[in-house]
């Protein structure tokens, strides 16, 4: 939990170049658009200090002297200017939203891209919602940098680079009284950014701990429900959520501080603009037409200025946003394919462990010296306590782990040389805990797998009578599923599952428990289709109760990691060991339930 929380926590820095150059690639493949998006800003921010200019003109060449005539060209350039501007601007805005919803799909289908090849060891230790949260909020928030961030802070810089050309090509001296407040202005902005910095962190830092806390306790609500605790967790909630709100009205206190910095500031340029420069009009040393162009140039002046402190705003949450998203990037957990993999023709379903050790965590093994072979069509039951190593081993022949010591062979190849896609074409499973996902019937048993005909859905339905109950439902094959199978039962849930497995025609099927959490008519239903489905095929199953696996070709008893017996069922019986137990504690259960 502690390395989860602090995936959320990441800060970084305000600006990290390492990270910017890794962001800059994923706007390479746009690179056309970046050039004509940067030179329509340079000519966009021309524009603009352009009407200080004409107004310059109109006022000293043409309003003094009385030209009526050139004071209409004047006025006609200066509409001009603005519908150019408009236009240009429609241009601008396209082309820039444009890549930053280019880029962030990109990011986006990255990010899914590679969580499937993420391994399940992966999955086991890192919250769904935390990965979620990678995919949708955090590329999210570099949408403005590359809509608005990386592209738009050149028309910032533009936009002054050309007003500061504009004042100094027509008076140096009133430029530098103009620009007097600019080193005040400077130091104000360091400050800015060093203190937005600090409380920006305190906001991430509070924020990350307001979702923990409600990541667990929205999750563990049952437990605090049954205990009566809700006004407790409510008040450190409260605490939690308080310093939360504490560190962004900080926060909010330095920019509402700052931005009538910045107004103030521009005032006092103003001011100083009329003091100087209205006494070099009355000196005949300046025109008129000069001083009202400084003073439209000065209002012009520190609007990008406070448009850059926020865009220092979203480069910071970029930063962190994109650090969180490449660290989920970097993840190299995964089962890797061969280089050279062996290609499986022809799979009998001949299973042989031999001699594998496995542990979760590198240290404690949950199963050792793993040792039984499968023969071609053979049923075999894993039996065993909770927490037997009976799952993991299914973990193991699927490749959603890898062994630490011994082999795994399908029909004699170690598993390891063979591409993990290959391998699982030929193995189906029906877990106990069913996953649907939102669509219909049909597509949740063929996986929207086009090879896979309604012909064949509706047989492989039939086989193991899951079509009674889809007959009844209003549109029958093409009933919608929602997410996880809400709106249907935990045995309607496990035949569509068995419908799903069958239909793919494994040569090795693989029962998780299948039959542990289903009514007695569904479950003889199931186990009279089993009996048919078995045929020609190598099956695993994995069962609490059983009663369920008595005619298995072999029963394999897991005690602790460890195989402790094999046998079929009489001779298992017979030896009075572990097995023996666990029929006995069944029996007896079975048979109070039925006296009660």
């Amino acid at each position: 939990m502690a390395d989860n929380k602090q995936d959320d926590e990441i800060l970084g820095k305000a600006y990290d170049s390492k990270l910017m150059k890794r962001l800059l690639t994923y706007i390479k493949p746009y690179k056309k658009y970046v050039i004509i998006a940067i030179l329509l800003n340079i000519f966009v921010a021309s524009l603009g200090p352009l009407r200080p200019y004409l107004t310059k003109v109109a006022i000293d060449d043409y309003i003094v002297n009385a030209n009526y005539h050139g004071l209409m060209i004047i006025a006609l350039l200066l509409f001009g200017s603005l519908i150019l501007q408009a236009v240009v601007q429609y241009f601008l805005t396209y082309y820039t939203q444009y890549l930053g919803q280019r880029t962030l799909y990109d990011i986006r289908t990255q990010i899914f891209e590679h969580t499937q090849k993420l391994a399940l060891k992966y999955f086991d230790r890192t919250p769904i919602g935390r990965i979620v949260t990678r995919t949708t909020n955090d590329v999210e928030s570099l949408s403005e940098l590359f809509s608005s961030g990386i592209v738009m802070v050149f028309s910032d810089v533009f936009i002054i680079i050309w007003i500061l050309v504009f004042m100094f090509s027509m008076d140096i001296p009133l430029s530098l009284v103009t620009l007097s407040v600019l080193p005040v202005l400077i130091y104000g902005t360091f400050l800015f950014r060093k203190k937005v910095r600090e409380t920006y962190r305190d906001v991430r830092f509070h924020l990350a701990r307001l979702n923990s806390y409600m990541q667990e306790h929205v999750t563990g609500m049952s437990v605090v429900q049954i205990f009566r605790k809700e006004k407790d967790e409510l008040n450190k909630f409260s605490s939690i959520n308080a310093d939360h709100r504490e560190a962004n009205i900080k926060s909010i206190f330095y920019y509402a501080l700052f931005f009538p910095g910045v107004e103030l500031l521009s005032s006092i340029a103003i001011a100083l603009i009329i003091w100087y420069g209205g006494g070099e009009v009355v000196q005949k040393s300046v025109g008129i037409g000069d001083l009202f162009a400084f003073i439209q140039f000065t209002e012009m002046f520190f609007r990008p200025i406070r448009d850059l402190s926020e865009k220092y705003n979203i480069m910071q949450t970029s930063m962190a946003s994109s650090e969180r998203i490449f660290k989920l990037l970097d993840n190299d957990t995964f089962i890797k394919n061969p280089e050279n993999p062996i290609k499986l023709n022809g799979v009998k379903g001949d299973i042989q462990f031999k001699d594998v050790w496995f542990a979760y965590d590198d240290e404690n093994y949950v199963l050792k010296n793993i040792n039984f072979n499968i023969n071609p069509g053979e049923t075999v039951a894993i039996v065993g306590h909770t927490g037997a190593g009976k799952s993991t081993l299914i973990n193991i022949l699927t490749r959603f782990y890898d062994i630490n010591k011994g082999s795994v062979l399908l029909d004699g190849i170690d598993i390891r040389k063979v591409d993990k896609r290959d391998l699982r074409k030929y193995i189906s499973i029906v877990l106990q805990d069913v996953f649907l996902f939102s669509g219909t019937v049909e597509s949740n048993i063929n996986m929207d797998n086009d090879e896979i005909s309604l012909e064949k859905i509706m047989h492989s339905a039939k086989t193991v009578g899951a079509d009674k109950f889809i007959s009844n439902l209003p549109n029958k094959y093409s009933e919608e599923v929602k997410e996880r199978g809400a709106t249907l039962s935990v045995g309607q849930k496990q035949l569509i599952s068995f419908a799903r497995a069958l239909a793919y025609d494994p040569k090795i099927l693989i029962l998780d428990e299948a039959t542990s959490s289903i009514d007695t008519e569904t479950e003889q239903l199931i186990q009279s289709a089993i009996e048919k489905l078995l045929v020609g095929r190598t099956a695993i199953v994995i069962a609490h109760r059983l009663s369920t696996i008595q005619n298995a070709d072999k029963i394999i008893v897991l005690h602790k990691g460890e195989i402790r017996e094999i046998g079929n069922h009489q001779e298992l019986l017979a030896k009075r060991g572990i097995y023996y137990k666990l029929y006995q504690l069944q029996y007896k259960d079975q048979e109070l339930r039925k006296s009660n």
